[in-house]
């Protein structure tokens, strides 16, 4: 004969079991946001160079920071410049391809910002993401600039796994026989996963996806593909993987690494396709591991690999230090507009934002508080976000675009 505390235990045992079973299916959700994908990218590029440290030892990063000089790095400026010229270039062609005006100038501006936030923040993407949405506000149209900003990464990506691919399948590297085994299956993998895809995405809704797909199709086909883009899209990608080659070559040639350009090539595809996976800390991580087991394996020594990676990564910062300034120079221009735009009465600023601007209407009376006229004008009145004019943060965006931008509130 079951006892009253039994009983209670047995009837509330399924009541405390239902928050342990929504924590389970919480765990999932929450670690497949944005932010713990990042997070958790930045925890494993951490333990991967700890390892690193670990099995090679400290000498290799020591060494490889020690021959950087003056000339290295004044190079490495160089190459930055054609491959920041080029790579804005790229952009301003799908832009205009897909119907958003961008000139080349505050292209190659915000293009260096990017690339300065990409190597000074987690994650190694988010000056992307800042340079979408910044140009998205100030055209206009928020999901044409993001669409801009994806289809030229995916034209520098693809320009890499088609040189990259035809380099490994060619070129003496220690994985070119793996690579020759495994083209054929991954090939077919990957157009049977775009086939499952494109009919899942038809099946779940026929109209509507049908029209998103054709949608983003026509997009592409008009900013990377069209007769006047493709050119230069085509010539633009070749050159700024021309030069992200030559800033391996140059790393190499610094740590004093004695093969030959040919023999390098292959090495230097490996480390650029270990850059572009989302394990990193600001793109620190694959690249050290990948770039010492390929000159480990090609006889050259992993150390020696690790130094040319550690070298390779302090010259990609150096080449997008002009991002600084494009930073300080928005910064400073914001913080002149918004002092310009400050109104005089105490209190105006909350948090470090400028306040509205001080209005021009005559102040109604007290009694007439809730009159028809005042709820319209209330009611029609610009939102608050809309009337922040800048943003004293270096990574706010122009005073005229109406809002303050942050790559965190992306």
């Amino acid at each position: 004969m079951s006892t009253r505390a039994d009983r209670d235990a047995e009837a509330g045992a399924p009541v405390s079991a239902a928050p342990d079973r929504a924590a389970s299916r919480g765990l999932p959700a929450r670690l497949t946001t944005r932010t713990a994908r990042t997070r958790l990218g930045t925890l494993a590029g951490a333990a991967l160079l700890a390892v690193l440290v670990w099995r090679l030892g400290t000498g290799a990063f020591l060494d490889g920071l020690r021959r950087i000089d003056g000339p290295a790095l004044l190079a490495a400026l160089g190459i930055g410049l054609v491959t920041t010229v080029f790579s804005a270039w790229r952009w301003a062609l799908v832009a205009r391809g897909i119907g958003i005006r961008l000139p080349l100038g505050p292209a190659v501006a915000d293009y260096y910002r990017a690339l300065f936030l990409n190597a000074a923040l987690p994650g190694g993407v988010l000056g992307d993401v800042h340079r979408a949405v910044r140009h998205g506000q100030s055209t206009g149209d928020l999901g044409r600039g993001v669409r801009a900003v994806v289809l030229e990464r995916t034209a520098g990506q693809l320009a890499l796994f088609v040189a990259g691919g035809v380099v490994l399948l060619t070129a003496p590297s220690p994985v070119r026989d793996e690579v020759r085994h495994a083209a054929p299956p991954v090939a077919l993998a990957a157009l049977g996963a775009c086939a499952v895809v494109l009919a899942l995405r038809m099946n779940r809704a026929p109209a509507r996806g049908g029209r998103a797909l054709r949608g983003v199709l026509a997009e592409a086909r008009e900013g990377l593909l069209s007769r006047r883009n493709a050119p230069g899209v085509l010539v633009s990608s070749a050159v700024v993987l021309a030069g992200y080659v030559a800033m391996f070559v140059l790393a190499a040639r610094v740590v004093g690494a004695g093969a030959s350009v040919p023999e390098l090539l292959p090495l230097a595809v490996l480390a650029l396709l270990a850059m572009g996976l989302p394990l990193n800390v600001g793109g620190w991580g694959p690249r050290e591991g990948v770039t010492a087991w390929a000159f480990g394996a090609a006889g050259l020594g992993a150390g020696r690999g690790l130094s040319v990676a550690v070298v390779y990564g302090v010259l990609s910062l150096a080449a997008s230090l002009p991002g600084v300034v494009v930073l300080v120079a928005r910064w400073y221009a914001g913080l002149r507009a918004g002092a310009r735009s400050a109104p005089a009465s105490p209190g105006a600023r909350r948090g470090g934002y400028p306040g509205p601007p001080p209005s021009t209407a005559p102040v109604a009376p007290a009694a007439s508080a809730a009159s028809p006229s005042e709820v319209s004008s209330e009611k029609y009145a610009p939102k608050e976000s809309a009337r922040l004019a800048s943003s004293f943060f270096p990574f706010s965006a122009e005073p005229s675009e109406g809002r303050p931008m942050t790559p965190e509130s992306v």
